[in-house]
């Protein structure tokens, strides 16, 4: 979490917030990879990536 922070705490106090959706973007897909590692439906996610 401290990472996260530190991360927002980059992003706000040198205006880049043209990283945002990018940063954004990451963090959803490698939820998207660890959640469902262990389910049914991972070789199906694989193949997308």
């Amino acid at each position: 979490m401290n990472t996260i922070k530190e991360l927002m705490q980059f992003l706000m106090e040198r205006k880049k917030w043209w990283l945002l959706p990018i940063v954004v973007t990451l963090l959803l897909i490698g939820a998207l990879i660890v959640f469902s590692s262990g389910s049914a439906i991972a070789p199906f996610i694989y193949t997308i990536f």
